[in-house]
């Protein structure tokens, strides 16, 4: 098989990689908060009642943003009901998952996980069942000094200085029917432009994402989003993208080449939000906020979203495998790729519910899924470069061709980040990288991730089996490198650069 050339040069720069492209969500559903990040009666829980073992494994993540609390829990969530002293918080019925949540963990939990872990905060204010009063009264107890009523409250419960979370999202997957408090478009922009409104009054330095249509194959593609920004005008800062991938056909080639419908939907969204600004004749335009992604197809019928009344219930769980890591690495290829126009991304989430990290009872096991997050994370600083990839390509059933190797690349001063994927299923590819302009001097540090066949997964009983590994496989030849990746394989490779 023929070889595989990625051809880069420092002129030709997409942008700025926002490391907020590298965020996770945090929802009040399953066991992602209770028995996921917060298990007072775990071994391994601190006085606060926090799982050391998790957040522990989470800080090779180094997750930036950190969405919270939901998805479609935010629709039914009153923020009132999560402050104060937990003995007179209330224990409520959360509709969207049918599961009981007692309340135990809140905004000022939520904001002291956050400083501790060095995320940022993201909170989605309810425009289902809220008011966009309530979502302008959650900025003033988040963000407004002492001296008025929310502002005092706050202080009353422990926090004097202000929270300061900057970034909110207006709704959740608005234009969904299973939605709580599911609207047409125009009356959802009339809600959020209501909302946004009262939450800048109240802090000018806010940042807002509009909720945008929340899946592909929906008859509110794209449409929603026009509409929600051509009425919210200067308003949205964002619009947000949902995007959940999986594998129902057993068909690898096919699964491993969603990367071109991933770069259709990004290029698609931006298109909208051009138009938009083209159209209202603003000169600002809303970037893109990918703020939910995941692999997620296996859970997903109707007995693994039906909480029956638990208290953190198992719902929708993920077993993840080789190919679902490699899908992985295609979202974040795909998000470097458009680093110009995605800002932020959020992956869908961090712990048990469809999540990198798995915990059963005081036992914790990290999935295929958290190497390539771990990998890409390390090498995330720099200006994503075009690359152009000459090589052995196939078709997809559905998805269309795309060449064996799929791949992104960020510049960082004397150092290059190359992340590429084999998705041949039986053969290794060598692959030859090139920086046209500025010769590559050496491999400084890489890592490879592939495993047996595509189905492997890591198990309680075998938690290493798909694990990334330090990878030195590489030849440097007149200012270009040469690697071989195995079949089904991710690598991440940092090279020298001449200076």
């Amino acid at each position: 098989m023929k070889d595989t050339t990625i051809t880069l040069h420092t002129a030709f720069k997409v942008g700025q990689v926002d490391p907020r492209i590298f965020g996770g969500f945090l929802e009040h559903m399953g066991r992602a908060v209770y028995e996921g990040v917060y298990d007072p009666d775990c071994i391994h829980a601190d006085e606060d009642g926090f799982r050391t073992d998790v957040l522990t494994a989470l800080e090779p993540l180094q997750y930036t943003v950190m969405r919270y609390p939901g998805g479609n829990f935010a629709s039914g969530y009153h923020w009132l009901n999560g402050i104060g002293p937990r003995n007179q918080r209330p224990t409520m019925q959360d509709l969207a998952w049918q599961s009981k949540e007692p309340n135990q963990i809140g905004t000022d939990e939520y904001i002291q996980l956050c400083r501790r872990m060095n995320w940022t905060p993201m909170l989605t204010v309810n425009l289902g069942t809220g008011t966009p009063e309530e979502a302008r009264n959650w900025v003033e107890y988040c963000n407004s000094s002492t001296g008025t009523y929310y502002a005092d409250m706050r202080a009353a419960n422990g926090s004097e200085p202000p929270h300061g979370v900057k970034l909110w999202c207006l709704g959740n997957e608005m234009d969904g029917p299973w939605q709580l408090g599911h609207v047409p478009a125009d009356q959802y922009a009339i809600r959020a432009q209501q909302a946004a409104k009262m939450m800048k009054d109240t802090d000018p330095s806010l940042e807002l994402v509009a909720c945008g249509s929340c899946a592909v194959d929906l008859p509110t593609y794209m449409e929603w989003d026009r509409h929600v920004l051509e009425y919210l005008g200067d308003l949205a800062d964002y619009i947000s993208l949902h995007r959940y991938i999986g594998n129902p056909a057993d068909d690898t080639p096919d699964y491993l080449a969603v990367t071109n419908s991933i770069d259709q939907q990004i290029e698609e969204m931006d298109a909208v939000c051009r138009y938009v600004q083209g159209k209202n004749r603003s000169r600002k335009r809303a970037y893109l906020c990918f703020d939910e992604w995941n692999v997620w197809y296996r859970a997903r019928q109707p007995e693994h979203m039906d909480g029956k009344g638990k208290f953190a219930p198992h719902l929708i769980e993920e077993v993840y495998n080789l190919e679902d890591a490699l899908v992985v690495a295609g979202f974040l290829n795909s998000f470097i790729r458009h680093a110009d126009v995605l800002k932020i991304a959020n992956l869908a989430q961090i712990v048990n519910v469809i999540a990198p990290i798995l915990t059963q009872g005081d036992a914790m096991l990290l999935q295929s899924i958290y190497y390539p997050l771990a990998m890409y994370t390390k090498r995330r600083s720099g200006i994503s470069l075009q690359p152009v990839v000459q090589g052995p390509t196939y078709e997809g059933q559905t998805n269309g061709q795309v060449t064996y190797i799929d791949t992104s690349a960020i510049l960082n001063g004397d150092q290059l980040h190359v992340f590429a994927t084999n998705r041949n299923l039986e053969d290794a590819m060598t692959v030859r990288i090139n920086l046209a302009d500025r010769p590559i001097v050496a491999l400084a540090d890489a890592e490879l991730l592939t495993g047996p066949d595509p189905k492997a997964a890591n198990s309680y009983e075998q938690p290493h089996l798909i694990k990334a590994q330090p990878f030195q496989a590489a030849e440097i030849n007149d200012g270009a490198a040469i690697v071989t990746l195995p079949p089904l394989s991710v690598a991440a490779l940092t090279f020298r650069l001449v200076h």
